[in-house]
């Protein structure tokens, strides 16, 4: 049997499994059972046994419960409140006034939290009242929301980032290093759409005539300190060198905790909210991860890793052409799975074909949030997408129209970053 037809036949199945409702870590490992079962003379047991514990037991994978826990710890304060009230001011002149803020205050977020879902559901909770009540359209408030909630996922600490860096072996900490500058080239990219879109529709936004003194706003500033700090505890530990991202994350918690604390929302409960929400939302990724490592191991017996990087360097694609081939099938990949199941579905196979076309794994990487963070506000399973309908009862289609222009911006930046790939590549080298 032909490599393309056990390719085609594995797909079936694992979409079959899928389809029945199975999780996807189980599908994972049904389908690299059933590979290694048919087309190999491997013994299983031992293979699975010895590929998942390796793949469970890494130091390096620590860092991702602990981030997920800084989130959700995070999540349960008041920081959303402070980071509103410290951003607010500064923007009242600027077109397009408060929308500014949901970038703004995402985009500070996001460098204490780890995910896309995350930073949307705290800021958003905080701003789409305040910014209704006030009279901005609700499209912009919608729109601005998802596009900036996605820098959960670019702006370190990152999931996402995790999790390819202990698939591809790529170094956790220059990824979120390198995840810096796109991340506020992509802020100051919705902004400034926000400021052109506010200069041309002057009449859809609230005439307000409340204007606030320099002493008002660098007073209210005082709210930034808490997130501010703890972003440079864990992002200026790792880029000085002082601690691995491993530890770093055991600062961010330390942090955390210590933010809570002192605004008094530190309870037991919210202590036990936190831990158990962190460790469900872990297992279900540590599941995902072990069905993924087996299945790579099946695959790569079976030798389909091999011919699809012979297929993609018999094509001679160029390098343009090729990214440009996986964004697509990343955005309709996308469409159907979450992020997290893209990366690890997919890295296994494609990493000899990169290697192969001479494309940076550190660069892929940022790419790859990238396209993840499209695919969060992709219809039908756009996670951002579901978030902010709970959060405003909108119907999805209205949501996903309003989440249109971050779409489109989003490939603006891959272009960007294709042109220039020093963008991703320059503070790594300095490390």
């Amino acid at each position: 049997m032909s490599e393309v037809t056990i390719s085609i036949f594995l797909i079936v199945i694992l979409l079959l499994w899928l389809a029945s409702g199975l999780w996807i870590g189980l599908a994972l490992t049904m389908v690299g059972y059933i590979g290694m079962l048919i087309f190999t003379s491997r013994p299983i047991g031992d293979s699975m046994v010895m590929t998942i514990w390796g793949s469970m037991s890494s130091w390096t994978l620590t860092a991702l419960p602990m981030f997920i826990w800084m989130g959700e710890i995070l999540f349960r304060t008041k920081l959303s409140d402070e980071i509103f009230k410290g951003v607010a001011p500064w923007v009242e002149k600027i077109p397009g006034k408060l929308l500014h803020v949901n970038i703004i205050a995402c985009t500070i977020f996001a460098a204490v939290s780890g995910s896309s879902a995350a930073t949307t559901a705290t800021i958003g909770k905080i701003t789409i009242p305040e910014l209704t009540k006030r009279g901005y359209p609700p499209g912009k408030i919608i729109g601005s929301l998802a596009g900036a909630g996605t820098l959960g996922f670019l702006i370190p600490p990152s999931i996402i980032m995790i999790v390819y860096g202990v698939s591809a072996n790529v170094s956790i900490a220059k990824l979120f290093i390198a995840g810096i500058l796109p991340g506020l080239i992509l802020a100051g990219v919705l902004s400034g759409y926000i400021l052109v879109w506010s200069l041309i529709n002057k009449k859809s936004l609230p005439s307000e005539t409340e204007s606030t003194s320099l002493i008002f706003k660098i007073k209210s500033s005082r709210n930034l300190i808490l997130p501010v700090i703890l972003i440079i505890l864990v992002l200026g530990s790792i880029y000085t060198g002082v601690a691995t991202a491993t530890e770093a994350s055991a600062i961010g918690v330390v942090g955390s905790l210590a933010i809570a604390l002192y605004q008094r929302t530190l309870t037991w409960k919210t202590f036990v909210d936190s831990l158990l929400s962190a460790t469900r939302l872990y297992s279900m990724i540590a599941l995902i991860l072990a069905g993924s490592s087996f299945l790579s191991l099946s695959m790569g017996f079976i030798g389909l890793p091999r011919h699809i990087a012979s297929i993609i360097s018999s094509a001679e694609l160029t390098p343009a052409l090729l990214i440009f081939i996986l964004t697509i099938f990343y955005v309709i990949l996308g469409m159907f799975i979450d992020g997290i199941s893209m990366v690890v579905l997919t890295i296994s196979v494609l990493l000899p074909a990169l290697e192969q076309s001479g494309i940076d794994l550190l660069w892929f990487g940022i790419f790859l949030v990238i396209v993840v963070e499209m695919a969060q506000i992709t219809p039908p399973v756009g996670f951002n997408l579901f978030v902010i309908q709970g959060l405003t009862g909108k119907d999805m289609g209205y949501i996903a129209k309003q989440a249109l222009p971050a779409f489109v911006l989003m490939w603006v930046l891959i272009l960007l970053l294709y042109i220039y790939p020093n963008i991703v590549l320059y503070l790594p080298s300095k490390m």
